[in-house]
């Protein structure tokens, strides 16, 4: 996947750390301001623990892009609805909310393929740091499989997670993160054709889990809080739980992954100076439902909209600000939420709340 790399030094217009949807979005607008690099620290394509939840809104801007998912890349079954399953209190809830239903790695290497005409794009390629240049760029250092590379670049995308180093760089305080463990079990017989979003007092720690049929397997995911002991083994106890009331035999994969936990809105965070931030790495994801495709690729392409349009620093962290002051808006409500439904009372309120009201909320979380 990485191109050939010739010379030690590189300039391009805009560097992006990070080639997942926030990061392609970014570079798939910069584009047509000159020069795109991007580089991640994977080799790609990589295998990320997701859920492959493709929500409408990601589907909207693939439109908007003049794209269309390939078929080829939906499982079956291929489009699933939200279910809401308290499982303690017996009641469960099945909304109007669909989503495309996809296995993250093919979905992260077509998604590449967008930007084939675009961008250069390097993997196994870590960001380091950077500095500004005498002349008001940035000089980025990068390990590309244990060598030293440095890149010259106009604007910096930093798209590289929850984890980010970019947003280290920039002084800001790492987020807490959740926990996800995700097992792909095979079915022993039909599993509801849902995304079924559970809460269960039995397994300690856990924030949500969901269950999703995926061929002939069903996708396991737990989501525990930060700090959790021993997650490994409270999968395995989750997982004796859930085969007394599913349909699910032997585990043939787990794989783990980290997703931001928001302190506060403060936590999001457009950039700074010649450094634009998407996708986690900029805080934009949703705290109430986890649900990051679809903001990672709004706020990259906020930021390539940015880039493009070009201007002074100002001017360009002020367009990108303007173009992710909705989502901020939507995460600061749901930080206003949040506390109440995960509550005892929020989820004895769902339950008695009307269903009209329900489908609108499950829309905006």
């Amino acid at each position: 996947m990485t191109s050939t790399q010739t010379s030690v030094q590189t300039s391009v217009h805009t560097l992006i750390v990070g080639a997942g949807p926030a990061g392609i979005l970014a570079a798939f607008y910069a584009a047509a301001a000159g020069p795109v690099l991007v580089v991640d620290r994977f080799t790609l394509p990589r295998d990320k623990s997701c859920g492959g939840m493709i929500h409408p809104l990601s589907q909207q801007i693939f439109a908007e892009m003049g794209v269309q998912m390939p078929g080829r890349l939906l499982l079956e079954p291929d489009t699933v609805y939200f279910r809401y399953n308290d499982w303690d209190h017996q009641y469960r809830y099945d909304t109007k909310l669909s989503f495309g239903n996809v296995d993250r790695k093919p979905f992260d290497e077509w998604m590449i393929s967008l930007i084939a005409d675009k961008a250069e794009v390097w993997d196994a390629c870590s960001y380091v740091g950077h500095e500004e240049t005498a002349d008001g760029r940035l000089r980025v250092t990068l390990d590309a499989r244990g060598e030293q590379r440095v890149v010259i670049c106009d604007w910096l995308v930093g798209a590289d997670g929850s984890r980010s180093r970019v947003r280290r760089a920039l002084g800001l305080a790492p987020f807490d993160c959740y926990l996800t463990v995700q097992d792909f079990c095979l079915r022993t017989g039909p599993v509801d054709a849902v995304f079924d979003c559970f809460w269960t007092g039995e397994v300690p720690d856990l924030a949500i889990g969901y269950v999703i049929p995926k061929n002939e397997r069903a996708l396991v995911g737990l989501i525990y809080y930060p700090g959790t002991k021993r997650p490994t083994e409270q999968q395995d106890r989750a997982l004796d739980i859930l085969r007394q009331r599913l349909n699910l035999g032997e585990s043939i994969k787990r794989e783990g992954w980290s997703a931001l936990k928001h302190r506060s809105a403060k936590d999001i965070v457009a950039g700074a100076g010649r450094v634009l931030m998407a996708g986690e790495a900029g805080g934009f994801l949703s705290p109430t439902s986890g649900e990051g495709i679809s903001w990672a690729m709004d706020s990259g392409r906020s930021a390539g909209r940015a880039i493009a349009a070009g201007g002074s620093p100002e001017c360009v962290q002020a367009t990108h600000k303007r173009g992710t002051d909705h989502l901020r808006r939507m995460i600061a409500w749901r930080l206003r939420i949040y506390p109440l439904m995960t509550s005892r009372r929020g989820k004895s309120l769902f339950r008695l709340a009307p269903k009209p009201l329900i489908e609108r909320l499950t829309r905006r979380i």
